[in-house]
């Protein structure tokens, strides 16, 4: 993106932004089509919560009990089983399903032992989640502070309108925003979750005692799970902090793999205290494993299979 004249008093700052603005719109397309195509990968059953109510699907037979109308008995079923059961059907209002992706410096990493950035990886999810709760009749929206953000639609072409939001979420911002959102939503979070995990609490917990579900994806890059150097090695910062020169890396790992294990342990107890769910994924991993348990715990089902992959499970969330 060439450089803005600087008569028209933008920061260098600013100036970063709209370059990476200008980048991620460049991209969208490609990412569009890498979410649908790990979209297409899952088996789709019907969806919708599966709770009690007055949809037309059916949900169970239960025993008869004092009180239950005597239109709801299923005569069929109460003669097979020589007893009186009642017929109920699934309740299949949609759900509003708020999605935020993390635009910091940081989700910029990539190393040499991954084939994708976090942040483009981070997208492809979201938008292939999008793309199956939309196909499934719910209703999606970013989770940012615009007002044109404030209502979650349904229908294919919301598809298009959420990723175009993704370039417009402030690209230091490394939190969801705190919005106040309909009570019984669900949101989803998209990132590397790095930061002080008291700050990530408090923020889970203030949605939660809102009434809102959530899920966190924690997406990390190999080279920061493993930390697979060795030698002198120079690291340097995404987000202005000052390079550290290690003169083993090697040396560093266990306590390193130490402080990463605490990390993530704080921010599954948040989830667990919450109420949500957590679950992380590599980018040197198949992002189908990780839509198919975020959209199993959306839909609160069972999780689909991949189509070749019988017998084997989703990577599962922590609850």
């Amino acid at each position: 993106m060439a450089q803005l004249p600087r008569s028209f008093g933008l920061t260098p700052s600013a100036i970063a932004r709209g370059e990476q603005a200008a980048h991620l719109a460049a991209r969208l397309p490609a990412l569009l089509i890498a979410a649908r195509r790990v979209a297409a990968t899952v088996t789709q059953g019907a969806h919708g919560r599966r709770r009690v109510g007055s949809g037309d699907a059916f949900w169970q037979f239960r025993r008869y009990q004092p009180g239950d109308a005597a239109s709801l008995i299923d005569w069929r079923q109460s003669a097979r089983r020589q007893a009186y059961y009642v017929r109920q059907n699934e309740w299949a209002a949609a759900q509003s399903v708020w999605l935020w992706l993390d635009r910091s410096a940081s989700m910029d990493y990539r190393s040499p032992f991954a084939p994708i950035t976090k942040a483009d990886r981070a997208a492809i999810l979201l938008l292939a989640l999008a793309h199956l709760l939309l196909r499934g009749g719910e209703r999606v929206a970013a989770l940012a502070a615009g007002p044109e953000d404030r209502l979650a639609t349904s229908g294919q072409a919301a598809l298009d309108g959420l990723a175009l939001r993704l370039t417009r979420a402030p690209p230091t911002e490394s939190l969801p925003p705190l919005l106040p959102l309909p009570r019984a939503a669900s949101m989803v979070w998209f990132g590397d979750f790095l930061g002080p995990p008291a700050e990530i609490a408090a923020l889970i917990g203030t949605y939660a005692a809102a009434g809102i579900g959530g899920h966190l994806l924690q997406v990390l890059d190999p080279a920061e799970e493993d930390l697979p150097f060795t030698g002198r090695t120079r690291f340097e910062g995404l987000e202005g902090e000052a390079p550290f020169l290690a003169a083993r890396a090697e040396g560093l790992r266990q306590a390193y793999g130490q402080r990463l294990a605490a990390q993530r342990a704080a921010l599954i107890a948040a989830c667990r205290k919450a109420g949500w769910s957590f679950a992380s994924h590599r980018t040197d991993h198949p992002p189908q494993h990780a839509l198919l348990a975020l959209y199993a715990a959306l839909t609160e089902t069972a999780p689909p299979r991949l189509p070749g992959a019988a017998g084997q499970a989703g990577a599962g969330l922590e609850t």
